[in-house]
């Protein structure tokens, strides 16, 4: 089962342990993201502490295949966002999976 964690449920994580009204934490989280965002961009590169690593990597154009007609297509050049979880992220991770076996 997979349970996705909304951005309107952050919002209201933040809201509950700072205390500040919803719309100021929408504008706190949204400025998180659009600075993450705007470092992504200039930098390529935003490390976050005890986090990990963004990064952003231009892939090359290639010669893609749709599975099921077998039609060849070109995949044309593109930006990707890579993460790196942190060690102590990992560690944290595998804290929590290793009580729940």
């Amino acid at each position: 089962m997979r349970i996705n964690l909304t951005k309107q449920e952050i919002v209201n994580s933040i809201f509950m342990q700072i205390g500040y009204s919803k719309k100021v934490a929408e504008t706190l989280l949204e400025d998180f993201f659009d600075t993450i965002l705007q470092s992504l961009k200039k930098n390529k590169k935003v490390k976050i502490a005890k986090f990990g690593t963004f990064e952003l990597r231009k892939k090359k154009s290639r010669i893609g295949r749709n599975p099921k007609t077998k039609e060849k297509k070109i995949i044309s050049e593109r930006n990707v966002i890579l993460f790196k979880p942190s060690k102590e992220l990992k560690k944290k991770i595998n804290q929590i999976y290793d009580k729940k076996v």
